[in-house]
Order: C-alpha cells, then structure tokens, then sequence
C-alpha cells in the first residue's frame, strides 16, 4: 500500500522550495571563495572548495581529493536530490523509512568541510605567521548543510505521523 505524508501539503511545498534553496546555497558555496590565508603579512592564497579540490588533485593528493569529493560535493547534493524524491515519492512507507534514516545517518558528514575550515583557523591563528579570513562561501555551505538537516528532520517527523487523509 503507498503511503501519502500525513499532514498538511503546504508543509511538503515549504519543504521542497527549502531544499531547492539549499541546493542553491550548496552550489554558491562549492564555487565562492571559502578563506583566504595570508602568510608573512604579503602571501596571500583565496580558495573555495572546488579550488581547493583541483590543487589536491594536481598536488596528486588522490586519497584527500576523493574523500572531500564525496563529503562535500557528493553526499550533499544525493542527500538534496534524496530527500526530494522522498518528499515526492508514493513509495512504500518502509522504503521511505529506509531511505531517509540512510539519508540521516550519513548526510551529517557533510560538515566536514566546516570542521575543516575551523581546524585550519584554528591551528593558523596559534601560528604567527599566517592569518585566516573566512568568505561567504563557508557561509554559503554551511547555510545549506543546516537547512537539509531540518529538511531532514521535519521529513523524519511526518513520517512519524499518524496517516490520515489529505
């Protein structure tokens, strides 16, 4: 039996303008410039993320470009385009049930890249040689990392719901 989200249809409409939001959000900060750091007061070096993944790739730092390609590029966007199809689909309830605890038990790793970027700030501000500025596109990304999780989680919450009919 196909199951319909319960509850009101607007709620699933704000949601899905939300993740295309997100989705939006995610691409600004893939491309924006994430920080700049500044060594010795004159050297300075702006990357975003996919910059940043293009001088591991040719740095031939393979293992690094791989994984931060698939935590911060990959997963999000499957977990965007997921949750979509989730908010979409009349599948089975114990597919959809399936399908958004895998989306909610991997889609947190999407953080790496925020986590980095404080590590980074961090062990650079305890050095006197080099300073960090953080650009919108940390904000950018994490913006759109924090509303696929309430996406998520509201998702989570109308599944939980009692059905009842539209």
């Amino acid at each position: 039996m196909a199951v319909k989200f319960p509850g009101k249809r607007f709620e699933i409409n704000f949601l899905k303008l939300i993740l295309a939001l997100a989705f939006t959000l995610l691409i600004a900060g893939i491309f924006t410039p994430v920080m700049t750091i500044t060594k010795l007061l004159f050297l300075e070096s702006s990357f975003s993320i996919v910059s940043g993944l293009a001088d591991l790739f040719s740095q031939q730092h393979y293992f690094l470009f791989v994984l931060i390609s698939l935590l911060s590029i990959a997963l999000p966007i499957i977990k965007i385009f997921l949750l979509a199809w989730a908010l979409q689909s009349n599948k089975q309830r114990q597919q959809l049930d399936k399908l958004i605890n895998l989306i909610h038990n991997y889609g947190r790793w999407a953080m790496l890249d925020v986590f980095v970027v404080a590590l980074l700030m961090v062990a650079v501000k305890l050095g006197a040689i080099a300073s960090v500025e953080v650009h919108s596109g940390l904000y950018w990304f994490a913006t759109a990392v924090l509303i696929t999780m309430y996406v998520t989680h509201r998702t989570v919450a109308l599944l939980q719901k009692k059905p009842t009919q539209d």
